[in-house]
């Protein structure tokens, strides 16, 4: 999970300030939390993986943020794994 979070942080950073507000509202977070988390490794919320999968536009996927549980949360994904892989 380490570089998930730190690709998602260096992408936070990557973005203007008002970019960075722009997505964590997406995400329906804040960027406070979103960076809070990215620091500690914490294992983001099922609602928030799916905001941060929306406001990324797909480049940081749930399966991406939750790859231990994943299909567990989100069962109807897990026909599409199999499809993209």
């Amino acid at each position: 999970m380490t570089d998930v979070h730190s690709n998602l942080l260096a992408h936070i950073n990557s973005l203007d300030a008002k970019a960075q507000s722009a997505f964590a509202e997406k995400a329906n977070t804040t960027i406070g939390y979103l960076r809070k988390a990215c620091s500690t490794k914490q294992q983001f919320g099922p609602a928030v993986c799916v905001g941060i999968e929306q406001a990324s536009e797909g480049g940081f996927t749930r399966r991406d943020l939750r790859p231990d549980d994943w299909m567990l949360i989100w069962p109807e994904l897990v026909g599409h794994a199999k499809k993209a892989a």
